[in-house]
């Protein structure tokens, strides 16, 4: 695992625990341009918007694309937390995202390697690259702290 790799991903867990904060669930990203600049960040904020795309990681693509004017971030890296599902797999390949580093597997919903591999299929005319597993034990505790203290009436969620 690269430094740079464990960096950005200590961003996208800053995200994570923004949401949180909001109380809900804690995934995060943080999109990296090829400079190694921050274009865009997200952390979920389904409950408060009432939106069901907004997932971490389509506001990071979100946010990216009107900093740049442009919805082809090509040359990007996308960190996020948790292993994307299959809707947000789907918005990283179409944002021709170069890249995708996550953290936790998502054997409920993960649309890369857990449940389906949305990436091998060749037949897609973008293909991204992909690496899970990046402070996947920093990763899985935000989440199963969250949901041990929504069970335990810590939390509420917003909306």
């Amino acid at each position: 695992m690269e430094k740079q790799d464990r960096s950005f991903m200590e961003l996208a867990l800053e995200e994570a625990r923004e949401a949180a904060r909001l109380g809900e669930v804690p995934i995060g990203a943080v999109l990296i341009g090829p400079e190694g600049e921050i274009l865009g960040r997200g952390h979920n904020l389904r409950e408060k918007k009432q939106d069901p795309t907004a997932h971490a990681e389509v506001l990071a693509l979100q946010e990216a694309a009107r900093r740049l004017g442009t919805w082809r971030l090509e040359g990007s890296t996308l960190y996020v937390t948790l292993e994307p599902c299959p809707m947000c797999a789907g918005a990283i390949m179409l944002a021709r995202v170069e890249r995708l580093v996550y953290g936790a597997a998502d054997p409920k919903g993960g649309a890369i390697e857990s449940l389906l591999n949305l990436y091998e299929y060749r037949g897609f005319n973008h293909q991204v690259s992909y690496q899970g597993g990046v402070l996947a034990g920093e990763c899985s505790k935000v989440l199963s702290d969250f949901f041990r203290d929504l069970r335990k009436g810590r939390v509420s969620e917003s909306g």
